[in-house]
């Protein structure tokens, strides 16, 4: 059982799994293409076919290493829902399961240590992101229900109601043909237009989102932060476990000197009595 784990475990392994996912997901990419289908269709098939079970085969493995404590981690249940996914029963939703085929390309995000730290970090910064996106929909409230009653009249399309009014100020929001697809038209009807649409960009793109990021940093901060506590936890009680070795060694040179001492003046007794 300790060399199963021991090569569950090993690098060489998680490269294994990584090249098989990164090799799985390209294959999967290419079934999109009738003209490679057309090509190597069977192939590509075959290879997807092997990926599934190399994946199975590597569930199987650890459930066999860890057993319960196979769930008590979550990146190890990510990994068995999505391979769990592709093994549905094929049935009227083929086209769908099929699809869902390519979700095991998220797998990376579970084998490679880097987007873990992403993606912990991201869980972590949730509950500050919660409180800004709290802030942020208060924002597009009271903007929504303003340019309604500014603009409906005039642009009923794009302000006839609170939800068109939503849609209208995300896509201002995100910058995309905000000046010539919405506030310039608008400000052919309303010259002073402009002073809503430029408090609301400043307050949503650059402040509030801007904030998003901030907090997204911060937890990775922390994360590292605990990390680094964590190793230093780690090279302490490394440190004291081989100065506590250190000493016990001593400790026995001590007693093996001090027992050689007393031993070393009755052979010199015995040496002067045999001469005599």
């Amino acid at each position: 059982m300790s060399a199963l784990k021991a090569l569950v475990e090993s690098s060489r392994f998680q490269n294994f799994i990584i090249a098989v996912i990164v090799i799985n997901a390209i294959t999967l990419g290419l079934e999109t293409s009738p003209t490679v289908m057309a090509a190597a269709g069977s192939a590509l098939v075959m290879l997807d076919r092997v990926a599934l079970a190399i994946f199975v085969l590597e569930i199987v493995l650890k459930l066999v290493v860890y057993r319960h404590n196979f769930f008590r981690s979550g990146w190890n249940v990510f990994d068995f829902l999505i391979v769990g996914v592709t093994l549905l029963p094929v049935g009227e939703g083929v086209s769908v399961l099929r699809a869902l085929r390519i979700l095991r390309a998220l797998r990376l995000i579970s084998v490679v240590p880097s987007m873990r730290k992403v993606v912990n970090a991201l869980l972590r910064a949730i509950p500050g992101m919660s409180s800004v996106l709290t802030l942020l929909l208060l924002v597009f409230y009271v903007a929504a229900v303003m340019a309604t009653k500014l603009f409906a009249t005039d642009f009923p399309e794009w302000f006839g109601s609170i939800g068109a009014s939503f849609y209208t100020l995300f896509q201002v929001m995100t910058l995309e043909s905000w000046s010539m697809g919405i506030v310039r038209p608008v400000m052919e009807v309303h010259p002073l237009a402009w002073l809503f649409f430029v408090v609301f960009i400043l307050t949503t793109t650059f402040a509030v989102l801007n904030l998003f990021i901030a907090i997204v940093v911060d937890a990775m901060n922390t994360s590292d932060h605990a990390e680094q506590e964590e190793t230093r936890e780690l090279v302490v009680t490394e440190h004291e476990l081989v100065m506590a070795e250190l000493k016990a060694l001593r400790t026995e040179l001590a007693e093996l000197r001090a027992e050689r001492g007393g031993a070393a003046p009755a052979s010199g007794d015995q040496a002067l009595a045999s001469r005599l």
